[in-house]
């Protein structure tokens, strides 16, 4: 019951994702956390397979950070979100990987932006998306109380709300989120909206 959101708001995007790792009727933590830094000013938020997830986000991570080192200069997010649907469009016909992306970043001239990238490599610049079960209703949340340029305040006040109704509608609802903000000072991790939090197992003696 994977979910992932984000939107744009007035110089910053921001990206939620659940963070529980589950496996059939399993749950393996609470705490597992889906949206990676691709580099000081772009997230990718990921939902899908565990495996594919995991590999595929870190070799997006490591391509555009040989693209900087080798250059000098960073990939827009534009170019990054260009390049990781290539990736998938190319592995669509030889290995496909089940993972759904969405891409953040801030670019100095331009500004945020936030990309959809599904895994059959659909792109799209959207203002808000999601991925997963919890988009039934992140979506219809946020197209009631959505608008251009809202305010850092409003946007996770939009989230909150947004990851309540999640917990409410979705009959096995994850319990824990992670929020993440990219805007001109960086990408940086926000918050954590916890109702579970992982215990260490008791040693035993």
């Amino acid at each position: 019951m994977e979910c992932v959101f984000g939107l744009v708001g007035n110089d910053f995007a921001i990206v939620v994702a659940d963070s529980s790792a589950v496996h059939s009727i399993l749950v393996h933590k609470s705490n597992e956390d889906k949206i990676m830094f691709l580099d000081s000013h772009k997230l990718i938020a990921a939902s899908g397979e565990p495996g594919d997830r995991v590999q595929f986000t870190e070799y997006v991570q490591k391509n555009v950070a040989l693209y900087q080192f080798r250059n000098g200069i960073p990939l827009t997010t534009a170019a990054a979100a260009n390049f990781t649907r290539g990736e998938l469009a190319t592995a669509l016909r030889k290995n496909p990987y089940s993972v759904n992306i969405l891409l953040a970043g801030y670019d100095k001239e331009i500004g945020p932006s936030l990309y959809y990238i599904d895994y059959i490599a659909t792109l799209h610049k959207l203002e808000k998306g999601a991925f997963g079960y919890g988009s039934y209703f992140s979506l219809s949340m946020m197209d009631r109380h959505f608008h251009s340029g809202m305010s850092v305040e409003e946007a996770i006040d939009l989230v909150d709300k947004c990851i309540n109704e999640i917990r409410l509608r979705l009959v096995v609802a994850p319990p824990n989120f992670v929020i993440k903000i990219v805007d001109k000072d960086g990408a940086r991790e926000y918050a954590w909206r916890e109702s579970v939090k992982d215990t260490p197992a008791p040693s035993a003696e």
